[in-house]
């Protein structure tokens, strides 16, 4: 496990080399201008052609290697094309937590979901219970995000009155102060409708891939030999084919987990969330080359750590599994 560790940590420069130079290709190629303003307006030629300069805009090859001598000397992602008085560091500083709060959240609610409703449809299969949550997770993965997003918005905010509309607030905490369970509950509310839109699409993966791998383990050989010995159907399930039903799930928590601990793009766009995605957003929009290699060499690197984290945690599920 040691030398897969290693071998996949040295891979790790090579993957986000070749990452740079496909994400830097089409940042450089999308057509706009990133010192033009939101109305239109241009600063004068001069000027235009100063800040050109002074970025390295005008000339593709210097551009990259001041980039990458910057990002690996100094870890710093260069400035905002458009928020001339920010770091790049500083808002993915600002929006990675967000993103992170309201990822956490989705992943548990699609766990707890998705294993409650794959283990139920296990032990009743073709009941009520198992068609209804088999058409649930169907709903889960065919609806797109920004329609679930929006019809919860719709009810729970507009109609109920239960959540914010969109927006973020940070709670504020303070030692001794009284007021930090109201402010605790105040973010709640912004956190509740974007994880719960954000974690239904995971949970009906998990509960489709909990039933099918449950369907397929409980008919094994090794599972009529526990019920051979005296144990339940129940303890059969939980005791030893949940462990081994488990590992497709544990590939698809992998990326899943990335994605949602980095901010879905279209989920912070509907709720109005200053979070990772809707500044990558932004930035394609107004191409701010520099907060757009910066995003993106952040959420590559998220993604191949957790990956390896899913194949060190595969080799600890099940030690039969050689990690070569």
């Amino acid at each position: 496990m040691t030398r897969l560790i290693f071998w996949r940590l040295l891979q790790l420069p090579v993957i986000l080399a070749v990452i740079f130079v496909v994400t830097f290709t089409l940042a450089w190629i999308i057509p706009g201008n990133p010192l033009e303003k939101p109305d239109g307006q241009r600063p004068d030629a001069e000027i235009s052609a100063a800040i050109l300069r002074q970025y390295n805009l005008d000339n593709p090859w210097r551009f990259a290697g001041e980039y990458l001598k910057g990002v690996f000397t100094r870890g710093d992602f260069g400035p905002s094309l458009r928020y001339l008085d920010q770091r790049v560091s500083d808002i993915i500083g600002q929006a990675l937590p967000v993103s992170a709060a309201i990822g956490t959240l989705a992943l548990a609610i699609g766990l707890m979901l998705g294993l409650a409703a794959g283990i139920l449809g296990a032990l009743w299969p073709r009941s009520p219970l198992d068609l209804g949550s088999l058409a649930v997770a169907m709903v889960g993965v065919s609806l797109p995000t920004f329609v679930t997003g929006s019809i919860l918005l719709a009810l729970a905010a507009g109609l109920f009155g239960w959540a914010p509309i969109g927006g973020w607030t940070w709670p504020g905490w303070s030692v001794g102060s009284q007021l930090w369970w109201s402010r605790a509950g105040i973010m709640m509310s912004h956190l509740i409708l974007p994880a719960l839109t954000l974690g239904l699409a995971p949970a009906a993966y998990i509960a489709r891939l909990i039933r099918l791998g449950l369907a397929d383990v409980m008919s094994s050989d090794f599972i009529r030999t526990a019920r051979a010995k005296g144990l339940s159907e129940r303890q059969s399930l939980f005791r030893h084919a949940l462990k081994v039903a488990f590992l497709p799930v544990l590939s698809f928590l992998g990326p899943a987990a990335a994605v949602t601990l980095t901010g879905s793009f279209v989920v912070e766009q509907v709720f109005a969330v200053p979070g990772l995605g809707e500044h990558f957003v932004n930035a394609v929009r107004n191409k701010d080359q520099f907060l757009i290699l910066g995003v993106v060499l952040v959420y590559s690197t998220i993604l191949i750590v957790f990956n390896l984290v899913v194949d060190v945690a595969y080799a600890w599920i099940d030690p039969r599994i050689e990690m070569g």
